[in-house]
């Protein structure tokens, strides 16, 4: 069963594209893929803002939030391995995720060099509450040793996975821990010596005077505060990427152990209120997040190396939606995909949605 989280702006034409994606890619797998979608429609922050005061956006920014930990939970406890989620307001999607102590995951690699990027979204002013007093807002953050601890063991053991030959060029944390009275680097400290690794703590800002100055090793490990993550993915892309911003996907991992890792896809960018309805959003990111999610979730071996010789060949062919300076609607680009996924490649192998699965 794969869980399927919509929000406001593009996200039902997201979500619809989403699974005729998966369902095409399951389609050689007994059953297909079992799709269950949560019953709210989240907000943006475009839909909050819209008819509603303060007052009104705090509490409909926390039932977003409950409900949304909730419908996790409950699909954990069924043994869902499996969410995608389109764009919700990130007010919201930070409580729940400092409540299930994600991280996120993305790996870079462009010209034969790689970068493994985890992003602490567990702790940070992202995390933080609001305490609302006339004319003042008070934001209230936390970090602590424990989930601090449980990121970097994290990001460690998905750098094994992902460099499975144990070389590691560095580990970098980007945190601004000179704010923190000196627990931050002293808990990274203990770490370091624990596990055996030799682990350097950086201010942001040096962290982005290195990279311009001298670039990063390849097969770094960066595991970054939240705030400078978000802000310098775009950069980071742009050094170690070969794609853009928009037409990527990502992986939240929820680290709270009743979570049991269960995994949220999303695609990069947001929710794009002002195409919603139109048939124009991009939908590359939503396509690469299905084929993550039938590939690692659903049974179905090849599903990413398919989609991806897909999109090579719509690029080719110039379909794209008009962001990426085609005149294509969404579901042009999503038929013309579905259509290349059931022709031969040059290698004469038939290229067929429903055999990516295997029978």
């Amino acid at each position: 069963m794969i869980g399927l989280a919509v929000g406001h702006g593009t996200g039902p034409e997201l979500a619809d594209v989403f699974e005729r994606v998966l369902s095409a890619l399951a389609a050689g797998r007994p059953g297909g893929a079992d799709v269950v979608r949560s019953p709210r429609l989240y907000h943006s922050y475009v839909s909050l803002r819209r008819d509603h005061d303060v007052a009104a956006v705090r509490r409909l920014t926390a039932e977003d939030a409950d409900h949304y930990e909730a419908w996790c939970r409950g699909l954990a406890e069924r043994g869902t391995t499996a969410v995608f989620r389109t764009a919700i307001n990130a007010q919201s999607l930070y409580l729940v995720r400092r409540r299930l102590r994600a991280v996120k995951v993305d790996l870079l690699a462009a010209d034969g060099r790689s970068l493994l990027l985890v992003r602490d979204q567990a702790q940070g002013f992202y995390t933080g509450e609001n305490t609302h007093t006339e004319g003042e807002v008070t934001r209230t953050l936390t970090f602590s040793r424990e989930i601090t601890g449980a990121v970097v063991e994290h990001a460690l053991e998905r750098a094994r996975r992902t460099w499975p030959d144990g070389r590691i060029g560095r580990i970098l944390m980007a945190y601004k821990f000179h704010l923190l009275d000196g627990a931050f680097d002293a808990w990274v400290a203990d770490l370091s010596e624990r596990l055996g690794v030799r682990i350097e703590v950086f201010q942001p800002d040096t962290v982005n005077r290195n990279l311009l100055a001298h670039g990063l090793p390849d097969r770094t490990l960066l595991i970054a505060g939240n705030e400078w993550a978000d802000i310098m993915h775009v950069v980071l892309l742009d050094r170690y990427g070969s794609d853009r911003q928009e037409n990527r996907c990502t992986e939240n991992v929820c680290l709270d152990p009743a979570l049991r890792g269960l995994v949220e896809y999303q695609t990069v960018h947001g929710s794009a209120d002002d195409l919603a309805g139109r048939d124009l959003v991009n939908p590359v990111a939503t396509v690469r997040a299905a084929a993550l999610v039938a590939e690692h979730h659903a049974g179905c071996p090849g599903a990413v190396a398919a989609v991806e010789d897909a999109l090579a060949v719509l690029d080719e062919r110039g379909i794209h939606t008009p962001d990426l300076g085609g005149r294509h609607s969404t579901s042009d680009v999503v038929d013309a995909l579905l259509d290349v996924l059931d022709v031969s490649g040059p290698d004469g192998v038939r290229r067929d949605a429903a055999l990516v699965g295997g029978p």
